[in-house]
């Protein structure tokens, strides 16, 4: 080989390298970086995502880019805007009644050693907590009942979007199932969970439910397991892909992503043709 010869192919594999790393470099400016936030922050406003075409937007946790989430008065500015559905998370106490609430324990949003699971319902429910910026009270700062987060979603005519934290027991799941048939807006609800058994044991007495299948990755086992089960997907949106999308689609079954909190980011899932983003802060 040549010295020129050489020096022509290292110049090709370092500008090949260059752009790679410059593309990386945008990537991560444009898409990565807009869904990154400070511990804690929160926007002051909303962000609006302009021609949605069919995609659906979620408000995840209510407006929780505005307000604490998974609150009265979360779910309450989520109504006003013009999000598709509101999604929420209902965990069963100790005492077996169901509550909206995130996390396994209190600590994150109000630094309470508190485990949901180990605590009564009503011990729960009298606790108020701070505003999101920790410098005043506001109006509906507690736990909402699942009752009263289904009124909401009734109140402003959005999709409940339910997600039955950890595994449950099957009567529980049921249970949760039973207490939205009751409440009038069984057909106006998705239920989501990571543990497919919840779904499952709800699909037993409610065949028809709408339901899907939260996962962080997807793996082709997934895929058959929704197949077989007729579970659209939910999934993190940096697994999604326009061909994941088109295989999810051709089974007759639809694609949620979440946490989509960047503009760009949004418009990218738009292109991969998902039914749904769920986000903070976009409308």
């Amino acid at each position: 080989m040549t010295i020129e010869k050489k020096k022509k192919i290292k110049a090709i594999i370092i500008i090949t390298l260059s752009m790679f790393l410059l593309g990386l470099g945008i990537w991560f400016a444009v898409i990565i970086q807009p869904q990154r936030r400070p511990k804690g922050t929160r926007y002051k406003t909303t962000k609006i995502l302009k021609n949605k075409g069919d995609v659906k937007m979620i408000a995840h946790r209510g407006a929780s880019g505005l307000t604490l989430e998974n609150t009265v008065a979360a779910f309450e500015e989520a109504g006003k805007r013009s999000y598709y559905g509101i999604e929420t998370d209902v965990h069963v106490t100790k005492d077996g009644k169901y509550i909206i609430v995130h996390d396994d324990s209190l600590k994150r949003i109000a630094g309470l050693d508190m485990v949901i699971e180990e605590t009564d319902y009503e011990t729960l429910r009298a606790l108020r907590f701070k505003d999101v910026y920790g410098e005043s009270d506001e109006e509906n700062m507690y736990l909402p009942s699942l009752e009263e987060y289904l009124e909401i979603c009734k109140k402003y005519d959005k999709q409940a979007i339910l997600e039955l934290k950890n595994k449950m027991d099957e009567q529980d799941a049921i249970g949760i199932a039973q207490a939205v048939k009751e409440s009038g807006w069984f057909e106006r609800t998705t239920f989501i969970s990571f543990a497919g058994e919840n779904l499952l044991a709800i699909r037993k007495v409610f065949p028809d439910a709408d339901a899907q299948f939260l996962l962080e990755e997807v793996t082709d086992a997934d895929i058959q397991f929704m197949i077989e089960n007729r579970l659209d997907l939910d999934v993190c949106w940096d697994q999604v892909t326009r061909k994941l999308v088109k295989r999810m689609h051709d089974a007759g079954l639809k694609v949620n992503c979440w946490t989509v909190d960047g503009i760009e980011c949004a418009k990218v899932m738009k292109w991969c043709k998902v039914d749904y983003i769920t986000s903070n802060i976009l409308e």
